[in-house]
Parts: structure tokens; C-alpha cells; sequence
């Protein structure tokens, strides 16, 4: 039996005590029944949203979300959303209700929901409200739409997205009538904020089941992304590769961890592929400076997407040297290091062994040794070479304005120099040998 833990009980308690119903709703019921602990709690109540505030006028309140009916209530325990049963009106802009409607009973609520495993109830006795047979689409592994599919996408596109994120997310398959309405009404992604496009998307990607999703629903990615279209179908026309462009960058995503930013990365990182395509006399297809072109789409997809700046700056990093050959030497190793920081190299790691991974068996073999050799390299690099930006050094700021040099640039340029000439070989990273020449530099300011 599913049992909410201290903090909710006590809002449910106190919600029952004053004579409203309440209940737990959503996707904390619908985690709870898979064996996951719910990450949050939603209660939906028979009490207004000012009903709600009195009754729980002991606890911190958030109270923006009332004109919706949503109260969210700081615990202890995490804050818990509050809502009042209701039915949402039209959507003229197939995304919000224009009005929403309070109502006394569940099971109108229930009925406005997305997908039946998103629509199921707690009692109080811990049994599952289940209207809409959320329970056998859990058992079955299927998201399927609450009601008709068109209706419900048709009144909020975003649902489309979240669709294909849940399936992700749970490693479901999305029911046959649900993944038709979705591929037939995409066009209505439209009307979804850039933002929540790529909130979703991020979500799509970082689930166990993204690669799969992605290859079944690439028309749906290429509504909000159509740079990626012509990847579907592409013949590469090469001996190295196995598979189009499209089913390579899935399985490629497929192969990476699941971290949003590194699969975001595998989803763009051909995306320049198709505009610098061409043949050779043998009929060998060519993509000679696809990454430069792909980190140049990403930066202008990215921040068509508002993606975060940490995000896009490392993703289209990632892109414009993900095909590079691998450094094989510490040497080699070092300078990428100092170009690109060592924890940027790891993800570039990543990247090329994610990439590697869906080629003909003999090109995986040789570039995974490859691959293994440049890793070696890194840490023979680490090891042999500690000095890989000016923080590095075993001087800073302060000891060269100790030795005359002004606050301000000046100290940036000193600093920079004694990294060239530690970087170059020309120095030691000792320290006494360090002021001795930042001495000389001083001499110059």
C-alpha cells in the first residue's frame, strides 16, 4: 500500500480534518506504484485555493498559483502543491486554458489530465483512484492520452513533447492511437515556448529510452529542430559508417551517458554534416569541415532553444572539435589540456567514444584503441605536465603586484607570460624561479 510520507500527510490531515477531500495526484502516485520514491508531492483538494490558505495558515505559503487554484506549501519536508479540483476551458492558443473552472469532484479533475498514468488518485485508505486504467498502461509499459488524442494535444501542444519525454523517461512505448495523434498534430508545437521546447527536450534526452524514442519520433524533434531533417534518410555512402545520418546520431546519444548536456551534444554533433557533403572520384561520400559548420548551426539552434549559456558554449565546444583526431601523445594531450581545460578533454573523451560506437565493427575496434591511447595520453599529461592554466602556476597575482607591478591588466599580462614560458618549456613551475623572472618583467611597468 502506498503511504505519503510525514510532511504530505500532515497537509492531507489537516485539508480532511477541516472537511475537504484531498488526495495525493499524478506522478507521485504513479512513481510510487513502479517502486520509485516520487522526487514531489501534489494534493489535489475539494477546497478553494482561499479554503486551502486559511486551513494551512500555520505553514509558509506560496500563493501565486491561486488564480489557477494552486497553493504551494513549504514543509519541512519539501514544499507540496496544493490544487483545487477543476476543469480547464477552451485553448485558443493550444496551450493554456483560457479560463479554468473549480469543481467539487475528482473525477472531473482526472478527466483534464494528460496521460492515464498521470491520472490517478491516492485515498485516504491508500487505495488508487484509477479512472482511466492508468494502473494496465503501468503494467503494460505504455503512455497513452487520457480520452481523445487530438483533443488533449490540441489543447496543449507541449503534451506532444511530454509524450515523447515520458516514454523516454520510463522506457515506455507510447499506445498506437496516442504516437499517431502526436506525429498527426506536431505542427502545433508552434505555439510552445522555445523554453519548455527545450526543458523537454533535455528530459527526452537524459532518459534510459532517448535513442529509441528519437528514432521513432524524429518528425516530432524535427518540428522544433528542422536543421536535423535532412539528417533522416542521409546515406553517409562511406565504408566507416553503417547507418544514415539520423540513425547514427541516435545511437549515438543512445551510447552516452545520460547527462542532458553530453547527449545534447551527440543529438547536434552531425547536424553540419549534410550542407558539406560530397563524393570523390570513387563514389566515397566526404564531410570534410562538418564540425566547424555543426558548432556554427548548434550555437544558432541553441540559442533559438534560449538554451543556458554553460550549456551552449559547451556543447558547441564539444561539437566544433568532436572530429578531430585524437592526441596520442602527452605532448599533444597537453596542449589540447591547456586549450580546452581538462574537464572539457573528458567530455570530448566521451564524445568520440560515443561517436565511435556505431560504425562498421572494424572501424569501432581501431578507433576505440585509439580512443584508449589518447586517454592514456591525458593522464601521462596530468602527470608530467601540472600546469595547465595560469592557476596553475606556482605564483599569482599578489606576489607579482608585490614586486612593483600595478593593480589591474598589467598583473594579467605578467601572469600570462610566465604561463607561455612555463607551457613552452623555457621556466620552470617553481616558484623561486618564477619571481626571478617575473622580477625582470616587473622592470617593464
Amino acid at each position: 500500500m502506498l503511504q505519503p510520507p510525514a510532511h504530505v500527510d500532515t497537509v492531507l490531515t489537516a485539508l480532511r480534518a477541516a472537511g475537504y477531500a484531498a488526495y495525493p495526484v499524478g506522478g507521485c502516485v504513479r512513481d510510487g506504484l513502479m517502486g520509485r520514491v516520487p522526487a514531489d508531492w501534489d494534493v489535489c483538494t475539494s477546497a478553494r485555493p482561499d479554503q486551502t490558505a486559511a486551513v494551512l495558515a500555520g505553514f509558509r505559503l506560496i500563493e501565486t498559483g491561486m488564480r489557477h487554484g494552486t497553493v504551494t506549501v513549504l514543509t519541512d519536508g519539501g514544499p507540496v502543491e496544493v490544487t483545487t479540483f477543476r476543469t480547464d476551458g477552451d485553448y485558443a492558443d493550444n496551450r493554456h486554458p483560457d479560463k479554468v473552472t473549480f469543481v467539487p469532484d475528482l473525477a472531473s479533475d482526472l478527466a483534464r489530465r494528460d496521460f492515464t498514468v498521470n491520472a490517478m488518485a491516492l485515498g485516504p485508505g491508500g487505495e488508487v483512484v484509477d479512472l482511466y486504467g492508468g494502473q494496465a498502461d503501468l503494467a503494460a509499459g505504455l503512455i497513452r492520452c487520457v480520452g481523445d488524442q487530438d483533443t488533449r494535444f490540441g489543447e496543449d501542444a507541449l503534451r506532444i513533447l511530454r509524450a515523447l519525454r515520458f516514454a523516454s523517461k520510463l522506457d515506455f512505448a507510447i499506445e498506437p492511437a496516442t504516437a499517431e495523434s502526436a506525429l498527426r498534430n506536431r505542427a502545433l508545437l508552434e505555439h510552445v515556448s522555445p523554453e519548455r521546447v527545450f526543458s523537454e527536450l533535455k528530459g527526452i534526452l537524459a532518459g534510459p529510452g532517448a535513442g529509441r524514442v528519437l528514432r521513432a519520433y524524429g518528425a516530432v524533434i524535427f518540428q522544433v529542430i528542422p536543421e536535423l531533417a535532412p539528417l533522416a534518410g542521409f546515406d553517409q555512402r562511406s565504408p566507416h559508417h553503417i547507418h544514415d545520418i539520423w540513425t547514427h546520431t541516435t545511437m549515438a546519444v543512445d551510447a552516452m551517458a545520460p547527462d542532458p548536456v553530453l547527449r545534447l551534444t551527440m543529438l547536434l554533433h552531425d547536424v553540419g554534416k549534410p550542407p558539406r557533403f560530397f563524393t570523390d572520384g570513387n563514389g566515397v561520400g566526404h564531410f570534410y569541415g562538418h564540425a566547424d559548420t555543426g558548432a556554427e548551426m548548434a550555437e544558432i539552434i541553441l540559442r533559438r532553444l534560449r538554451c543556458d549559456n554553460a550549456t551552449r558554449k559547451t556543447v558547441v565546444t564539444l561539437i566544433k572539435y568532436h572530429d578531430m583526431a585524437p592526441p596520442q601523445t602527452a605532448k599533444s594531450m597537453g596542449r589540447l589540456v591547456r586549450k580546452l581545460g581538462e574537464d572539457r578533454v573528458r567530455q570530448l573523451i566521451a564524445c568520440w567514444r560515443a561517436d565511435s560506437s556505431d560504425r562498421s565493427p572494424d572501424v569501432v575496434a581501431r578507433n576505440m584503441a585509439v580512443i584508449g591511447a589518447s586517454e592514456a595520453a591525458l593522464e601521462a599529461a596530468l602527470r608530467e605536465e601540472p600546469c595547465f592554466s595560469m592557476r596553475d602556476l606556482a605564483v599569482d597575482g599578489r606576489d607579482v603586484m608585490d614586486l612593483g607591478v600595478p593593480e589591474g591588466p598589467a598583473v594579467g599580462a605578467v601572469l600570462a607570460e610566465l604561463f607561455r614560458q612555463v607551457t613552452e618549456g623555457e621556466t620552470p613551475n617553481e616558484r623561486a624561479a618564477l619571481l626571478e623572472r617575473a622580477r625582470v618583467l616587473a622592470e617593464g611597468y
